[in-house]
This record gives C-alpha cells, structure tokens and sequence, in this order.
C-alpha cells in the first residue's frame, strides 16, 4: 500500500510560552502528547509540522503523515576516504611525536595509532598542528 497525502493543509495552533507550547492540530489539543516539534517554512511552500510523541501518548492516532523509513549510512566508505586522504608520513611523526599515547604496553604504537587516527576523525588537527 502506498503512503499518500493530503493536498489539504490541517488548521495548526502553536503558542509557545518558554518551555512549554500548546499545540493544536485541527482543533485538537496535542500538547500532553508531544514529547517536540519542528516547524519548517520555505519560501512559496505550506509550512511542515513534525511530531514527535511521548512514549505515554495514546495508542489511537488519525491522521495524515509523511512517512520515512531508511538504514543508517555505512560507515565504510566514509572510512575508507578518510583513510585514503592520511599521509602515512605525517601519521607516524604525529605519533611517535605523541608521547601521551606511549605507555609501554602491549600493541603500544598500533594504539598509538588508531587513537590518533580517531582524533583527526573528530576534527582534533591541534596535535598535527604542533608536529608540524
């Protein structure tokens, strides 16, 4: 069965008041069941509003929805590109430059490494920054 939805926009209420809002959607009060909401509007476009619900909200909704399902991304590629942009140079002068991730233990270096690849994944260039 295929989702479709209505041309017809549902009469929206919202008045917020700091943390709290109410909120109303064809003359029905939805406030105690809204966990939040986000309102978009694009220029020349009906405004959007998302719901999301209490986990206490009743079992019985009616209503019109737009419906997305999707998987999370695969990390691979994403991975791999980064992997492929890192200069084995510069990576090894950063670690061993590192003298915070050297303890001595086991697997010490490939530690070494893959907690400084983690950084720079995260954006952490400051200890690139340093070495260089």
């Amino acid at each position: 069965m295929t989702p479709t939805l209505s041309n017809d926009p549902s009469p929206v209420r919202i008045v917020a008041d700091g943390p709290t809002a109410h909120l109303e959607i064809d003359g029905r009060d939805l406030a105690s069941q809204v966990q939040a909401y986000t309102l978009s509007h694009r220029a020349g476009q009906l405004p959007e509003l998302a719901l999301l619900l209490k986990p206490t909200a009743s079992d019985e909704w009616a209503g019109l929805a737009r419906v997305s399902i999707g998987e999370p991304p695969d990390p691979g590629p994403a991975a791999a590109a980064f992997l492929s942009a890192i200069d084995a140079t510069e990576l090894e002068r950063a670690v061993l430059n590192r003298h915070d991730l050297m303890d001595g233990g086991p697997s010490e270096y490939t530690r070494a490494l893959l907690v400084q690849l983690q950084e720079w994944a995260a954006g952490k260039w400051a200890a690139l920054d340093e070495v260089g």
